[in-house]
């Protein structure tokens, strides 16, 4: 190799290297793009030197370039606050929004199994004698489901809440890893057990009491369970039919969205959480505890389709940038 011609030829490059490394924190898109390219570059010519050339000084120049690219490459991560903020105003609330369509199923479909498994119970008194004797029956109307709202601190009853939900959730989460084949079982049998018992407090004349008791905090409970479930299956079905696009890619992106939806519908469960907590058991009227829950849906909700609509009008879908199966590889 003749190295004062080599040199002459890309000390150019180098510069331009030299300069971007600098200029790290106040690039533009385009020259981040031309830093990652410049990178890739010099690191081959690096790896040229090395091989055909004894020139020590050189190497350790470009040895020394290319390090401190790789950094400027590698650590060209945004603020953790900026990707807090990013997290809750992109990418969850636009898998959440895009998941729409799943999740409106969902919720249709677990309805429909409560009110049909309720209407069977409350006009069926053979059903109801296989639920429980008819002393068990009037103690969970008439004490068991109140009391059940009032017997502990706030405090523990909150986290306890927290944690049953977030399994809850959770388990629709792992089930995605089945594919979410195991998760219309899972809702059905969440669906049976909240039509069982309403069956049992209208059949009693206290279903204003359950609904009293459930609205507060149930419509947004049930609403991250329904979204946990919805892009459950949603991930499923994007295996089975994929479109146009590498199966594994799709299993991939739908995989991140997954995650996405589990870390945000902690906070939406710890929501719901302390409204059964300190919400549900208060003295406060019936309407009153029943409009904070709707107010809580209402705005959860209203921040979903905020910022989700928001994010997709910007063609966000809330993946992760350069994610490692859809960079582009040489």
């Amino acid at each position: 190799m003749d190295v004062d011609a080599f040199v002459l030829a890309h000390r150019p490059t180098w510069q331009r290297l030299e300069e971007l490394v600098k200029r790290r924190r106040r690039l533009t898109g385009a020259e981040v793009d031309e830093l990652v390219d410049l990178y890739q570059r010099v690191s081959t010519h690096l790896s040229m030197v090395r091989t055909a050339s004894g020139d020590s000084v050189l190497v350790g120049r470009l040895s020394s370039l290319v390090a401190r690219a790789r950094s400027a490459v590698t650590s060209a991560h945004a603020p953790l606050w900026s990707e807090f903020v990013r997290f809750w105003t992109v990418s969850f609330p636009v898998v959440a929004y895009r998941s729409w369509r799943w999740w409106a199923a969902t919720a249709l479909a677990f309805f429909v199994v409560t009110v049909i498994i309720a209407v069977w119970v409350a006009g069926n008194p053979e059903v109801q004698a296989t639920v429980g004797t008819p002393s068990e029956i009037d103690q969970l109307v008439n004490h068991e489901f109140a009391d059940y709202y009032s017997e502990h601190p706030a405090g523990s009853f909150a986290l306890q809440v927290w944690t049953n939900n977030a399994w809850v959730a959770a388990r629709c989460i792992a089930f995605a890893l089945l594919l979410g084949i195991p998760i219309p079982y899972l809702l059905f049998q969440n669906a049976a057990n909240v039509g069982v018992i309403a069956g049992l407090m209208f059949d009693a004349g206290k279903g204003d009491i359950m609904l009293g008791l459930l609205a507060p905090h149930g419509l947004i409970e049930l609403t991250a369970v329904f979204l946990a479930g919805a892009v459950g299956m949603q991930l499923g079905w994007s295996v089975i039919s994929p479109g146009n696009r590498p199966r594994l890619q799709v299993l991939a992106e739908r995989g991140r969205a997954v995650v996405s939806v589990a870390v945000g519908l902690v906070a939406v469960l710890l929501v719901a959480g302390l409204i059964e907590a300190l919400v549900t058991p208060s003295p406060l009227p019936t309407f009153v505890r029943i409009g904070i829950g709707i107010l809580a849906e209402a705005g959860f909700l209203a921040y979903v389709i905020h910022f989700g609509r928001k994010a997709v009008a910007a063609n966000e879908t809330g993946d992760v940038d350069d994610a490692p199966d859809v960079v582009p590889t040489g």
